[in-house]
């Protein structure tokens, strides 16, 4: 098994064109500049109406950070929502995407890899069979080869694995080209699992697809990624974006809608600005293995964990690493077919945001890097602010609610020092608040209005989501539920960010994806104190400032509703009875395509007691290659013509 070519060990080019791309950028840019001095400026009248006070200045700085972050995702939904409707692809600007034609023949050799560690097995077969079964119906499932690689370290679930893989490989076509590696140890965990896969045999193959346990990607999909990546021989990564399905519970399909619904015209409005420069997701994408294993090979970070050790969230720096070295890193919003499935309730939900959120912060560690491109520098700083700004929200409703008692509790002081004939009256800025008030709202909710708007007037789509009619409705409740649920997914995260600043280290346990109901001494024992603190937090606001308790309603409602949506949000039943009435419904749900048909057949049917696998056929043969670790310090050795060391 060789490859089909050598794979050149730079970049030989591109030919997706990215007309005024550097425009592009810039453009985006002075947007979000003007709109938070805008933004600033407004809350600074505020604040300063009758003389800034340390509080009143505390809560100016960080509603600086977190408009800025809003103004960001603003923008680029509307660039998303702007190329949608115009229909245009966001690399080329061309009315006709640019993929390569299926008649092109796949001339490369393809991996697809799937890292696992003590997952739910039969779901991993199920959904190796069903990516396999569509690969193999487009013809050209013999350019692809399979690997599950597993870290688990039950034995009694490896050994299941190993009887699922012997039964694949007796019963699906082409199954002798799905192999099973299992390590001993689970050193550098996933990134470490994918590098040692990279290191025995990356040499055999020109790409790689890397798939989540959870995954499922189409024939097609796969098919047009690598024939992407032959047409585009300067291309390192090509990211998909990932679509959650098969959700049963409340919350789940309320998460699978909305990122049906939202996701491709964000994913778009990303793809207008950052061009070639784009971010690696984790899964769900195909890799150009040389250029990986030359310039990937991630390096531990100085000091203990939380903020040292391994590095986590690997996906942005090895992006960040791969446009290090010129190789260019796309994001295709076109290239549908693409799956994933998320937890089914706000606790399982908010687990993976927590360590999630570990791996994030870490980057903020990784900014002083020399050689990254600014724009991987942005996507540090993003992840971790994706976050942190739950904390710095969070912060500044404290801060306000004190100032605002504080005002409240201020004997008036009508007359300065001095002699003053006419008195000092306090400065109400009524209007702007408002203002101020109606922006922020706006640039909250006007993404979602365009997306629903992309969707009612494309009649396809509109008649895969249920209709206009239910499509329009389940945006509103969609709505109401993101209200509900933002400040108790901002504590959450609040909370998560503060253990990791002050050394506390997430566990890392396989996620619960199929769904579960919460019971109300779980959900209690883990929210309770957010109910506690929203009912004393109301109570105090509304004695003191019953004009601040007002404009705290929509947070204080969710804090002490938290145990209640928990539960009820997690339950089936609920999805189930939504579904039936025709809300929240999905293409994925009303024109699904061959593989989670495939899935939902297989994890549908009685379960079988599968015979021990026996011995597994031996792993292709070693190709050995070195995959060197990169220097991420202020002055790595290659930038003086040295190579990295190994």
């Amino acid at each position: 098994m060789r490859m089909s070519r050598e794979a050149a060990n730079e970049p030989t080019g591109a030919t997706i064109r990215l007309p005024a791309l550097s425009w592009r950028r810039r453009v985006l840019f002075v947007l979000v500049v003007v709109t938070v001095i805008v933004g600033v400026d407004l809350m600074l009248r505020i604040v300063r109406a009758n003389g800034m006070t340390p509080l009143e200045g505390a809560t100016l700085a960080l509603f600086t950070v977190t408009f800025a972050w809003i103004s960001t995702a603003f923008w680029t939904a509307l660039a998303g929502f702007v190329v949608q409707a115009l229909g245009r692809d966001p690399l080329s600007l061309r009315r006709a995407p640019e993929r390569p034609p299926r008649a092109e023949p796949v001339v490369t050799r393809t991996a697809l890899v799937m890292p696992v560690c003590n997952e739910d097995v039969e779901r991993v077969s199920a959904g190796l069979e069903a990516i396999l079964c569509d690969v193999h119906a487009t013809g050209d499932g013999d350019a692809f080869d399979t690997y599950l690689l597993s870290d688990t370290a039950d034995p009694a679930t490896a050994s299941a694995e190993e009887a699922a893989v012997a039964a694949l490989r007796r019963r699906l076509p082409g199954g002798d080209r799905l192999y099973y590696r299992r390590r001993t140890d689970n050193e550098g965990r996933k990134a470490g699992n994918i590098a040692e896969f990279c290191r025995r045999w990356g040499g055999h193959y020109d790409y790689m697809v890397v798939l989540d346990a959870d995954s499922i990607m189409t024939g097609r999909s796969l098919t047009d990624l690598v024939r992407n990546m032959q047409a585009n021989p300067g291309a390192g990564m090509l990211q998909t974006v990932p679509i959650p399905v098969r959700q049963e519970t409340l919350f789940g399909r309320f998460l699978q809608f909305a990122a049906t619904l939202y996701s491709p015209m964000l994913a778009t409005g990303m793809s207008f600005w950052q061009g070639d420069v784009s971010n690696y997701w984790g899964h769900n994408a195909i890799i150009r293995v040389r250029a990986f294993m030359d310039h990937c090979g991630l390096p531990k970070l100085p000091g203990q964990p939380p903020l040292g050790g391994d590095i986590l969230s690997h996906d942005f720096v090895e992006a960040a690493l791969m446009r290090r070295a010129g190789w260019h890193v796309y994001l295709l919003p076109e290239v549908g077919g693409s799956y994933e499935q998320v937890p089914g309730n706000i606790l399982d939900y908010a687990k993976r945001d927590r360590r999630w959120s570990e791996g994030n912060l870490q980057h903020l560690r990784l900014l002083t890097a020399r050689g990254l491109h600014p724009l991987s520098r942005l996507y540090f700083v993003m992840g971790a602010l994706a976050y942190g700004c739950s904390l710095l929200w969070l912060l500044m409703l404290t801060v306000g609610t004190l100032d605002a008692g504080s005002r409240a509790l201020t004997v008036a002081s009508y007359f300065g020092a001095g002699h003053q004939l006419f008195p000092e009256w306090p400065v109400a800025r009524t209007e702007i608040m408002l203002w101020l008030l109606v922006t922020v709202a706006a640039m909250l909710i006007l993404p979602k209005v365009f997306g629903v708007l992309l969707c009612l007037f494309d009649r396809e789509r509109r008649r895969a989501f249920g209709g206009g009619l239910r499509v329009t409705v389940s945006a509103l409740l969609e709505l109401v539920f993101s209200v509900l649920i933002a400040p108790i997914m901002m504590t959450f995260h609040a909370f998560f960010v503060a253990c990791v600043l002050f050394g506390r280290r997430a566990t890392w346990q396989p996620q619960n994806r199929e769904g579960r109901e919460v019971g109300w001494r779980t959900a209690v024992y883990q929210t309770g104190v957010f109910t506690v603190a929203g009912v004393l937090w109301g109570i105090g606001t509304a004695f003191i400032t019953p004009i601040f308790f007002w404009a705290l309603t929509p947070v204080l409602t969710g804090l002490v509703l938290a145990p209640a949506v928990v539960v009820l949000s997690s339950r089936p039943a609920w999805g189930r009875a939504l579904r039936r009435c025709g809300l929240f419904l999905t293409p994925a749900e009303t024109r699904p395509p061959g593989a989670l048909k495939q899935l939902d057949e297989r994890l549908a049917a009685p379960a079988v007691q599968l015979p021990p696998a026996g011995a597994l056929p031996p792993l292709p043969q070693p190709c050995p290659r070195p995959m060197p670790v990169q220097r991420l310090d202020r002055h790595p050795r290659w930038l003086r013509g040295e190579r990295p060391a190994t």
